[in-house]
């Protein structure tokens, strides 16, 4: 008996649009770090490097195949443990993000 876990992890791919809203918005974040990094020049922005990361690799995990669906359980599961770690970061060492 598969679990729900099992299903929603390491189901198909959707892609088409949502694939496409994710790694736009990874692209957007990029631009908002760009924006803190180089024309501000402060490190505050930290934090959108995760964002950008589990954002990017969720959107990757949707644009495979629908074959390649241990890939894309795969990607997910990596894009919940980045973003997992960004709130355990904020939760046990705020002053990394300047907060």
């Amino acid at each position: 008996m598969p679990s729900i876990v099992d299903e929603t992890v390491f189901s198909e791919p959707s892609g088409g649009l949502f694939a496409v809203v994710q790694l736009c918005g990874a692209l957007i974040m990029s631009g908002l770090y760009w924006q803190y990094a180089v024309v501000e020049q402060s490190v505050s922005g930290g934090w959108l490097l995760f964002m950008i990361a589990g954002t990017a690799l969720s959107g990757i995990a949707e644009s495979l195949p629908k074959n390649r669906r241990r890939a894309a359980g795969v990607l997910r599961l990596a894009a919940v443990l980045v973003l997992t770690c960004l709130l355990a970061i904020l939760f046990l060492a705020r002053e990394l993000f300047g907060m």
